[in-house]
């Protein structure tokens, strides 16, 4: 098919009888919204699919916060926007005869039925990575296909997912649990010797294990922790309030003086999580 030419047929005509349910082809309409902005507007004309990178990277990551911050509208303005930049991707490579929308949809359809036999009777139900290992040719390692720029936390917890698609994982999060305390031992040592480099190693197993036991106790460490940071910003920022409140600055209090108004904001938030409606 060549560039700008759409089969008439929908693509989950084909797939209807398989149980996914026929679409409106709604989302169709942001290819189209791109179509035009390509015909008509001189920036959109000028870009490449290199050059929509760094817009693409920025507006997942706008999707990341608007649901971390729990704001429903402000979610569905960034998915929007992250939808532009998946539709402007697809366009461009429809421009260039190098694949088109409904081959993107096919593939996507025929890797879902592939990892989920046992959705589309073709077979039994089995461990998504344990699938994708065995799909791997000879020569190639379980851990290919990490893109690069994974944040740390993110590459331990895919890292570890991948391995345990192979059978090398921890029966339970108590194995975790286990060498968490180990590496915790370790780091000990190190700090007792004073090496930064045998420091800086024994903190990376740490916070390596640390994600081990978050995964397999069915918790994403990325999740955990932009939960933690959360909780701790707007709790000093409280502590902020009340030492303005008694006319000081924290820079000029004692750690003595912090830790009381920390606790003071520990217990301010715990009574209003055991208030009625809290």
């Amino acid at each position: 098919m060549k560039a700008g030419e759409h089969s008439t047929t929908h693509p989950s005509e084909a797939t209807a009888s398989d149980g996914i349910a026929p679409s409106e082809g709604v989302l169709d309409r942001a290819l189209a919204v791109v179509e035009f902005l390509r015909a008509n507007c001189p920036w959109d004309q000028a870009q490449t699919a290199e050059s929509l990178i760094p817009y693409l990277i920025e507006e997942s990551r706008e999707v990341v916060d608007a649901i971390r911050s729990g704001d429903a509208g402000e979610l569905e303005g960034e998915l929007g926007d992250l939808l532009l930049n998946v539709a402007f991707q697809i366009v461009l490579a429809e421009e260039a005869g190098a694949f088109d929308r409904e081959s993107v949809v096919d593939r996507l359809e025929t890797k879902m039925k592939r990892r989920h036999p046992h959705l589309f009777g073709e077979g039994e139900r089995e461990d998504w990575e344990a699938i994708k290992a065995r799909e791997l040719s000879d020569d190639e390692s379980v851990l290919s296909g990490l893109p690069g720029g994974l944040e740390p936390l993110v590459r331990a917890h895919r890292i570890q997912e991948k391995l345990s698609g192979v059978g090398f994982d921890w029966d339970d999060a108590e194995g975790a649990r286990l060498k968490v305390a180990e590496e915790l031992e370790e780091i000990r040592t190190a700090l007792g010797r004073g090496d930064p480099r045998e420091v800086m190693d024994e903190a990376g197993d740490l916070l390596f294990t640390a994600v081990n036991l978050a995964r397999l106790a069915g918790v994403h460490a990325t999740n955990a922790l932009a939960r933690t940071n959360r909780k701790v910003e707007a709790r000093f920022r409280r502590v902020e309030e009340l030492a303005r409140d008694g006319g000081r600055r924290v820079a000029d209090m004692s750690l003595e003086e912090l830790d009381a108004l920390w606790d003071a904001v520990k217990a301010e938030a715990r009574d209003a999580e055991e208030a009625p409606g809290g």
